[in-house]
């Protein structure tokens, strides 16, 4: 291994060799178990005597800093932290026994056969410039294979020049907001404050818009003449878990039109409808007026880091040079890997595979409350919301059993567990999270939480 150690004008050969390695296992550039070099290679580097480089390991091995064992060398030892806690003490404090908080798939379920194959057969195949810096809108095999997926899959318009690749639907929407240019931007209420925090963040004015059992209060944005955009989850309204009512479907693109609005379609969990065939994008209906997003998150993973929209046309460059500027463009590998994916079909079978498995899921948390609490937003998603009378109370019950699970109150504009007087109370239950192996536990947990057991 190479070593960067500086030596102070004026110090001794050992007194600085000595200094310098100390500093470096102090302050962490040398991790405890690293193994040093030998005394003749390390003085042969330094241009020092091997006997100052031993006479140095020697004196620090004494001090405790580094350890030696016959055949294994010199290792930099672990050294205690002044306010050093139990270990893994903070992990254990973040870490809930059983897991029913929202926004996370079963990573479990992460189809790794199918990847490897798909990224074998995409660096195989790749043109040598796909390891160079690329379109800012993402690789043209993604987008073609995203095209051809959108338009079967999901009823979007996609034509592959309209799409870029982000890093996730976060980026997407940060994007878009930096192309509206300070706008104010109307989101629905409830809604995931981390997404509000992103509008405000990147430069937009967030305007709530109300929701009830069809979905987003459209008639609320007439009045609101400040707005130029809108921010939906129309297929399956989050946290809520409504589906946007044809109507107000209309409405929507129709205001979009007068306005000459935006539309910004969160397609997060879209592919999963249990109880009928899914609900088509409402990009379909206005692909000049909508901005489409999905992203693989849901599908596969999180940790993939992969999303797309589907732009209107007069966006597409003004959201291109921005992506340009925000990271050039989206890593290239997981974006041909992908594409094999899709192409190859084997994405759509383990869409299929998880739509059951979820799906099992669901009838599962529906048969342990659906007779004793209201249960809704279940034809879809990974998430449904059981109503409650006191959510602070819940939540207190929740965290002495160990289980961890969304609430409604945190999701509103105006926050909090203590509702005002004729505001839904809930508990936020993601049921696509648990493993399986702990997630028949983590409801029986959750039914005797519900029952004050």
């Amino acid at each position: 291994m190479d070593l960067h150690l500086e030596f102070a004008a004026g110090e001794g050969r050992r007194d600085g060799l000595e200094r310098a390695l100390r500093d470096a296992v102090r302050d962490g550039r040398l991790a405890p178990g690293v193994s040093l070099p030998a005394t003749r290679r390390l003085a042969e580097e330094l241009g020092v005597s091997r006997g100052t480089v031993k006479a140095a390991y020697d004196q620090l091995v004494a001090e405790g800093y580094l350890t030696a064992r016959q055949g294994a060398g010199t290792q930099v030892a672990a050294l205690p932290s002044v306010d050093a806690e139990p270990p893994g003490a903070h992990a254990r404090a973040r870490v809930p026994r059983f897991d029913l908080r929202p926004g996370s798939p079963d990573v479990g379920t992460f189809p790794a056969d199918a990847w490897l194959r798909a990224l074998r057969r995409a660096v195989a195949t790749a043109p040598s410039a796909a390891y160079d810096y690329g379109d800012p809108r993402g690789r043209i095999e993604l987008r073609t294979a995203l095209s051809d997926y959108l338009g079967r899959a999901r009823g979007v318009l996609a034509p592959p020049e309209r799409i870029v690749i982000t890093s996730g639907y976060v980026q997407a929407l940060s994007l878009v907001t930096r192309v509206l240019d300070g706008a104010s931007i109307a989101m629905e209420d409830p809604g995931l404050p981390f997404h509000r925090e992103v509008v405000r963040r990147a430069g937009g004015q967030v305007v709530p818009v109300g929701v009830d059992e069809r979905g987003a209060r459209v008639e609320e944005l007439s009045d609101r003449h400040e707005v130029s955009a809108v921010v939906v989850t129309p297929a399956h309204q989050y946290p809520i878990g409504v589906t946007l009512h044809p109507e107000r479907r209309r409405a929507l693109t129709d205001w979009a039109r007068a306005r000459d609005g935006l539309i910004v379609e969160d397609d997060y969990d879209g592919e999963f409808r249990y109880d009928r065939q899914p609900v088509g994008a409402l990009q379909g209906m206005a692909p000049g007026q909508v901005v489409y997003v999905g992203t693989a998150s849901k599908t596969l993973g999180p940790a993939l880091r992969l999303g797309w929209m589907v732009l209107p046309p007069h966006l597409v460059d003004a959201v291109a040079d921005a992506k340009l500027h925000s990271d050039f463009h989206t890593e290239t590998i997981g974006q041909l890997a992908l594409a094999e994916l899709i192409t190859s079909h084997a994405y759509d079978r383990h869409v299929r595979a998880c739509r059951l498995r979820y799906r099992r899921r669901r009838d599962r948390l529906v048969e342990l409350l659906g007779a004793r609490r209201t249960v809704r937003g279940i034809a879809a998603g990974l998430h449904a919301l059981v109503e409650v009378s006191d959510e602070a109370e819940i939540l207190a019950r929740a965290g002495e059993a160990g289980l961890a699970v969304g609430h409604l109150g945190e999701h509103w504009h105006e926050p909090g567990v203590a509702a005002p007087a004729g505001r839904t109370q809930g508990l936020v239950v993601g049921y696509g999270t648990p493993r399986e192996p702990v997630f028949e536990e983590a409801l029986a947990v959750l039914g005797r939480v519900l029952e004050g057991r």
